[in-house]
């Protein structure tokens, strides 16, 4: 479904982001990944089957011209950018009364900052070719809010609004953007939960189980794929049924 066509994936080391890059090679695409730590993101490489399909460059999100040169090196590297995904994020929990500054800017930089930083620059390539997808990964708490999360389910939300704003400037321009919000995927993070936690969360899902990062690596190549080519500015819940 991606043959011939370049993505580029930022936090794309581990996790959803892995999955979304194992999927769009198994599906043909070339990949360049970007992420913090660049050891993980070139065992990553590796793990993806190697250079031919993938590449490795450390990126810090919040900055634009380190985003822009993960763009470039796409294009440089395999010809071009079809397919970009907004992943990267991180996690400060606490509540709005004990949460510093530092924490929440840092949230909202990695995330909302980072997606802006990662659709701008994308689009910027895109418009000239009159084609491209960027899928931007939102949350589940960007919908309804979590209690320790007043920075993540801010920013989680922010990228709902971004997407629909910016899909509305390039649409036109043969370039779609749309969004993901997952609910409780099986990860790393959300394994090390204290098990009331993860059990209240699972409570509140009707299908009874997590998800795993492939589920949502499947919506991400849909919206990748021209199986989507008339949507634009949507956000897909991936979430089991949870909040609905």
């Amino acid at each position: 479904m991606l043959d011939g066509r370049t993505a580029v994936v930022t936090g794309g080391a581990q996790g959803i982001g892995f999955a979304i890059a194992e999927r769009y090679v198994a599906e043909g695409a070339r990949v360049v990944l970007g992420d913090l730590d660049l050891a993980a993101t070139e065992a990553a490489v590796e793990r993806l089957g190697g250079r031919d399909v993938a590449a490795a460059v450390r990126c810090d999100v919040t900055d634009a011209t380190e985003v822009e040169a993960l763009i470039n090196a796409a294009v440089d590297a395999f010809g071009g950018l079809d397919v970009m995904v907004n992943n990267a994020g991180i996690t400060r929990d606490a509540t709005m009364r004990k949460m510093t500054e530092e924490q929440f800017d840092q949230v909202i930089s990695v995330h909302l900052k980072g997606t802006w930083n990662g659709t701008r620059k994308a689009a910027d390539v895109m418009r000239e070719n009159k084609s491209g997808a960027i899928v931007n990964i939102s949350s589940i708490s960007g919908k309804v809010g979590l209690v320790g999360q007043t920075n993540y389910s801010a920013a989680k939300a922010g990228i709902v609004g971004l997407t629909k704003a910016a899909a509305k400037e390039v649409a036109h321009l043969g370039v779609r953007i749309n969004a993901i919000q997952p609910g409780l995927i099986r990860s790393a993070m959300t394994e090390a939960m204290p098990q009331r936690i993860w059990d209240a969360k699972l409570a509140e899902i009707p299908m009874a189980r997590a998800g795993e990062p492939a589920e949502v690596a499947n919506v991400a190549l849909f919206l990748a794929s021209d199986l989507s080519s008339y949507m634009t500015g949507t956000v897909l819940e991936v979430t089991g049924g949870r909040h609905i």
